[in-house]
């Protein structure tokens, strides 16, 4: 029986294209330290294992879920060292819910304020003094205006 080790190497399109990335995702991966490098083979070209593939899809399945970049690194170390408890796992989830409910309420102060000006706003063929979320945002000099539309 073939271990995922032992499976034939792949080429980085084929690994991309397999775990739902692009080419550049996986060497940006690869630079970042979350993948190792493959450059190390004999054939001379990016040879990559089934075990990248499943160390590619858990970033993936992670990043689905919130998880940031520095904190994929931090899961890839737990759950590669068998030192790691049940608890410090559970405790890295808490913290992201944690997070993630505060950025629901950001949303939705974000959302409160946007409404508030919408409904101000009497929209139709008016000049944009008739919407005041411009004014809000604050003023824009002209020379700005058309240095940035640059």
């Amino acid at each position: 029986m073939k271990t995922l080790a032992t499976l034939s190497p792949m080429r980085i399109g084929t690994l991309a294209r397999r775990a739902g990335v692009n080419v550049q995702t996986v060497r940006y991966y690869e630079r970042r330290g979350l993948l190792d490098d493959p450059r190390g083979r004999g054939s001379g070209y990016r040879e990559y294992t089934e075990e990248t593939l499943e160390r590619l899809r858990f970033i993936k399945r992670a990043q689905e879920l919130g998880f940031t970049l520095a904190q994929i690194v931090d899961l890839l170390t737990m759950r590669l060292d068998p030192g790691t408890k049940a608890a410090d796992v559970k405790a890295r989830a808490d913290e992201k819910i944690l997070e993630i409910d505060a950025k629901i309420q950001d949303l939705k102060r974000i959302r409160g304020a946007l409404d508030h000006l919408s409904g101000r706003c009497r929209g139709g063929r008016g000049p944009t003094g008739d919407c005041p979320l411009l004014e809000a945002l604050g003023p824009i000099h002209p020379r700005e205006a058309v240095a940035e539309g640059a």
